[in-house]
């Protein structure tokens, strides 16, 4: 077979950058510190200030670097090792979850690839639960747990209820069932408006999108899009051994 034209193609001269300040960052910078400014930080290397610019950019959006107006780019402390725990096999605002209830409503506007794993019929009504997950005293995580009305009847009359309380009921009546088990999947994604405003991000941010299913009595009984910071968060998964460690 030929060599492709994608393999012939040179590294771009921002990502050699790229990878060469990532390298400078773990070895003569401290997390918190300020970096030089541009012109000299393109001076150093030899390069144009707009491939400077690309490279920063893009280990910003890596986690690496923070950059404010009127502050300059500091060095990022490590991404923070958030469980995401599949061997617990829990309902969602059990005893241990990490997760905290914002609010709930009944809808029936539900995203297509939601719908098909929750099998329901179009139209149909769901409780939709958004909550939230703070690490290390900032926001990490936004979700919003689809749960079908048909799955926790005895739920008909919380539309009636504040947000708060709607929430918290559909997350008891939960409780009361029996759980088969649950499925993830991850990839990654951009952050919606609503989602980037719970996380203090901009909306279109890089984020991962944890999806997870779950089961009881043979079918799908809820649905959970979790959608964490991607510049912060490092997702592990595995059983806990104690108290969960948020490390770098």
């Amino acid at each position: 077979m030929g060599t492709t034209q994608l393999e012939t193609a040179p590294e771009p001269k921002y990502w050699h950058l790229k990878t060469v300040l990532s390298d400078a960052l773990d070895t003569e910078f401290a997390v918190g510190e300020i970096l030089p400014n541009e012109r000299d930080l393109a001076a150093r290397f030899g390069v144009a200030r707009a491939t400077l610019r690309q490279a920063l950019e893009q280990l910003e959006l890596e986690g690496r670097l923070h950059r404010r107006r009127g502050v300059g780019t500091t060095v990022a402390p490590p991404r923070l090792g958030v469980a995401v725990d599949p061997a617990r096999h829990t309902w969602p605002g059990a005893a241990g979850d990490d997760w905290q209830p914002v609010a709930a409503s009944e809808t029936d506007e539900v995203p297509a690839a939601v719908a098909r794993l929750l099998e329901s019929a179009p139209g149909e009504t769901v409780h939709a639960v958004r909550r939230s997950r703070v690490s290390a005293g900032q926001p990490v995580a936004a979700e919003l747990l689809y749960v079908r009305t048909a799955t926790v009847p005895d739920c008909l009359d919380v539309a009636a209820l504040a947000p708060d309380a709607h929430a918290r009921a559909v997350l008891r009546a939960l409780q009361a069932l029996d759980l088969d088990g649950q499925d993830r999947t991850v990839e990654l994604g951009s952050a919606r408006a609503e989602d980037a405003k719970q996380l203090d991000r901009l909306p279109g941010s890089p984020v991962l999108v944890v999806t997870t299913r779950y089961v009881s009595r043979g079918r799908t009984a809820a649905v959970a899009v979790s959608t964490y910071r991607a510049d912060t968060c490092r997702l592990t998964f595995g059983e806990r051994t104690g108290e969960p460690v948020l490390a770098g």
